[in-house]
C-alpha cells in the first residue's frame, strides 16, 4: 500500500465523463493512468460520470413507468449510476495496492439548492475529502449530483460531473481540474464534422463559456463559470493517453484581438413561434417568466415588429425542455397571450465563437456570405460580443458547419 503523504502537497482534481469509463476494460485502463499520476502528485480526487449510455438508459426505464418522469424520485434514480462506477474503479484501484476510497455527495458534503433535475451547489464541505488525502487515499467522487438541505439526492443536470469536479476543486484550491474525455482537447469545431479541425493549446474562460454554451459538448458552461470565478485553470485532454490538452484560463486573448476560435453546433433544439401576441407592455415578461417557472432554459429569442397591435415572439431551446413549453401553450392561449403556438423540431443552431465579434465588421458578414453561397438559408440570427448564431435547416447542418469553418480555418494555413 502506498504510504501517508503531506497536507501541503498539491491537490489535482480529474474528472472522467461516462464514454471514458464506458466498460470494465476502460474503467481498468483509467485505474492505470491513475496509478501513473500518482508518480507526479499524491493527491489525487478522481470525479465520475455513470458508464457509458447508463443515464439514458435509466432515463428510458423511468418512462415504461411514467407518464412524465421528474422531481425527486427521478433524481434517485439517475444518481445510482455514478455509484456504480465510483465503486468499479475503487475496487480496480485497490486491486493494483493503491490507497483508494470512493465517496457519494452526501459522504463528501457537497449541499446544493432544493431543485430536483437541476440543483445548484451551494457549499461543500472539505472536511472528509481533505482527511482521506492526508492518509495516503486516492477519493473518487461521484458526479453529477448533492444533497439538499433537506437530505434529498439532487443532480445537477446534464453534464452535471464537469461542475462537481469544477466545484472540488474550487473548494480544495486544486492545481488545476483536468476534463479527461473521449476528445484529445477543444478544437476549432467538432473533430467528428470537420476532419481539419484545429486543436487549441490555450483559451480563454470567457471563449471556453460560450463554446459549451453554443453547443460545443467537451466542457460544460457552468464549470468553466465556476473556475473562472475561482481562478482554477481546466486542462480538457484525453482519457487515453497522458498527452497535453487545451488550457483554459485566464489572460489568453491578446489586448484588441478579434478572432474566431470556434465553430459550434447544436442539432438537439427546437423553435417555438407564438403568433397573434398583444402588443402591449408585460407580455413577453409574463411568457417568460412562465418559462422560467417551469425551468426551461432559452437560448434565443425573437420578437417581431408589431402590425395591428399584435406581434410574434419566437425562441430556441433545447429539446428536453419541449413537454413543459407544451404544457404552458394551453394556458397561455386561455390568458389571451396568443392564438397559436408553431413548433419546429427540424432546426439546428450554428454559431461563431471567439473575442471581440460583434464589435468587429465583417464576421457576421462573412459567415451570412459563405452559408448564403452554399444555398443554406438563415431562418434566426442572434449575436453577442463573443457569439454569432445563426438557426438553420438540420438538414443542412454538418455541410453548413464545414463551408464556416472552411472560411475561417482554411486548409493549409496554420494555428
Amino acid at each position: 500500500m502506498k504510504e501517508s503523504v503531506e497536507s501541503d502537497r498539491p491537490i489535482l482534481v480529474q474528472k472522467y465523463g461516462g464514454s471514458s469509463v464506458g466498460s470494465a476494460e476502460r474503467i481498468l485502463l483509467i485505474a492505470d493512468r491513475i496509478e501513473q499520476n500518482l508518480c507526479e502528485t499524491t493527491r489525487l480526487v478522481v470525479v465520475l460520470s455513470a458508464m457509458g449510455k447508463t443515464t439514458d438508459e435509466l432515463v428510458s426505464l423511468a418512462n415504461e413507468v411514467s407518464d412524465r418522469p421528474t422531481g425527486r424520485e427521478m433524481d434517485l434514480l439517475l444518481a445510482t449510476g455514478e455509484q456504480v462506477t465510483v465503486s468499479l474503479l475503487g475496487l480496480a484501484l485497490q486491486n493494483r495496492g493503491i490507497l483508494a476510497i470512493s465517496l457519494t455527495a452526501l459522504q463528501c458534503g457537497i449541499r446544493t439548492d432544493g431543485v430536483f433535475n437541476e440543483a445548484r451547489i451551494k457549499s461543500i464541505d472539505t472536511a472528509r475529502i481533505k482527511s482521506e488525502l492526508d492518509s495516503g487515499r486516492v477519493v473518487i467522487v461521484t458526479g453529477f449530483q448533492g444533497i439538499s438541505e433537506a437530505n434529498d439526492v439532487t443532480t445537477l443536470g446534464r453534464g452535471g460531473s464537469d461542475i462537481t469536479g469544477a466545484a472540488l476543486a474550487a473548494a480544495l484550491g486544486a492545481e488545476s481540474c483536468e476534463i479527461c474525455t473521449d476528445v484529445d482537447g477543444v478544437f476549432s469545431a467538432d473533430p467528428s464534422r470537420v476532419s481539419n479541425a484545429r486543436q487549441w493549446p490555450k483559451i480563454s474562460y470567457e471563449e471556453a463559456i460560450e463554446m459549451a454554451s453554443s453547443g460545443a459538448k467537451v466542457l460544460h458552461p457552468r464549470a468553466a463559470e465556476i473556475c473562472m470565478e475561482y481562478e482554477v485553470p481546466i486542462h480538457v485532454r484525453s482519457s487515453f493517453h497522458q498527452e497535453q490538452g487545451t488550457w483554459i484560463g485566464g489572460g489568453a486573448i491578446p489586448m484588441e484581438r478579434a478572432e474566431v476560435v470556434g465553430v459550434t453546433s447544436d442539432a438537439k433544439v427546437a423553435k417555438i413561434t407564438l403568433l397573434n401576441v398583444p402588443d402591449q407592455p408585460g407580455v413577453a415578461a409574463r411568457v417568460f417568466d412562465d418559462l422560467a417557472r417551469a425551468g426551461v432554459n432559452i437560448r434565443l429569442i425573437i420578437q417581431s415588429a408589431s402590425s395591428e397591435n399584435r406581434a410574434r415572439i419566437t425562441f430556441i431551446l433545447d429539446l428536453e425542455f419541449l413537454t413543459p413549453v407544451q404544457d404552458l401553450v394551453g394556458h397561455w392561449e386561455t390568458e389571451g397571450l396568443m392564438s397559436e403556438c408553431v413548433i419546429e423540431n427540424d432546426v439546428a443552431k450554428i454559431s461563431i465563437v471567439g473575442s471581440r465579434l460583434a464589435s468587429t465588421p465583417g464576421l457576421a458578414a462573412r459567415m451570412f456570405t459563405v452559408l448564403a453561397g452554399a444555398g443554406i438559408n438563415i431562418d434566426c440570427i442572434s449575436s453577442s460580443e463573443m457569439k454569432v448564431a445563426c438557426v438553420i435547416s438540420s438538414d443542412r447542418l454538418d455541410e453548413a458547419v464545414r463551408t464556416v469553418h472552411e472560411e475561417f480555418f482554411p486548409v493549409g494555413e496554420r494555428v
